[in-house]
């Protein structure tokens, strides 16, 4: 019994190193080329000898001056305002109707909502791009990138409140419109303040989604409307300009990164909160 227990133990043993092996073989295929935009932000060299001859912050200043930079970063940053605040308020009120109800059909609408984040990229934007300018005449412009932005932002903010609601159930509610409150004063109360840091998750998902989205804001923006990945495209084979799309791509590493690991620690820390509280 001894030998066959020291056994497993040795093959568990094994297995976890196997597959803690495997997993810092993923991350850093993953995450070495993006070390290697943040170090050649700072390279003397504009051809990206390696390894770098010396480090400046030239590239970074040059970057900070440069106009058409600093107004894909305020397009960029005004869509993906936009686009959260319509996910909030569509998806939110999409979870709730469909928590409330019982219908047939209400699993397919379900689906529905979460299908666009699911669909491959050019197949969005293709679809808007046809729908804004075919069928409804309507001309490209910063509402067209945020109305096709927002389709795909809903679903994280969808997908957060109904975990949220699963989580809790509706005993809470319940029991507040059982001693008298309304609706509006049990919504007011008692649901918002549940769903306040699930919202706020959804909400930084939803920037960061939005952010540094370029194949469907490529196919719904006009020539004069440029977010900050397709500035970067457009001046990525420039020789020239190489130096500062590592710049600005190590910004905008940055600038996706910090919502999506606020998100990360709102939702395990909500949970936490939640088991202790059970």
């Amino acid at each position: 019994m001894a030998t066959s227990s020291s056994r497993s133990i040795a093959m568990s043993r094994g297995l976890r190193r196997s597959l803690g092996g495997f997993t810092v073989l993923v991350l850093a295929v993953v995450y070495v080329p993006l070390l290697l935009v943040l170090i050649n932000s700072f390279n003397t060299d504009n051809t990206f000898g390696w390894p770098p001859p010396g480090f400046t912050l030239h590239w970074w200043k040059v970057a900070a001056e440069s106009s058409g930079a600093r107004d894909a970063l305020v397009t960029s940053v005004e869509v993906a305002l936009c686009a959260t605040a319509v996910a909030l308020v569509l998806g939110t009120l999409a979870a709730m109707g469909l928590r409330r109800t019982r219908f047939f059909g209400r699993n397919a609408i379900s689906l529905l909502i979460i299908l666009p984040i699911a669909l491959p990229g050019i197949v969005t934007g293709l679809a808007f791009q046809n729908g804004f300018r075919t069928i409804l005449g309507v001309q490209l412009s910063i509402w067209t990138i945020v109305i096709a932005h927002a389709t795909f932002c809903i679903v994280t903010v969808f997908n957060n409140v109904q975990a949220r609601f699963q989580r809790l159930g509706a005993s809470y509610e319940q029991a507040s419109m059982d001693l008298g409150a309304g609706r509006w004063t049990t919504f007011r109360l008692i649901t918002f303040p549940m769903l306040r840091s699930s919202l706020l998750a959804g909400a930084l998902l939803s920037f960061g989604l939005s952010f540094d989205e370029i194949v469907v804001t490529t196919f719904t923006a006009s020539s004069q409307d440029q977010t900050l990945p397709i500035w970067i495209l457009q001046n990525l084979f420039r020789p020239n300009q190489a130096p500062v799309v590592n710049v600005v791509a190590a910004v905008l590493v940055i600038a996706s990164a910090v919502p999506i690991y606020l998100a990360q620690r709102l939702s395990g820390s909500t949970a936490e909160g939640l088991t202790g509280a059970r």
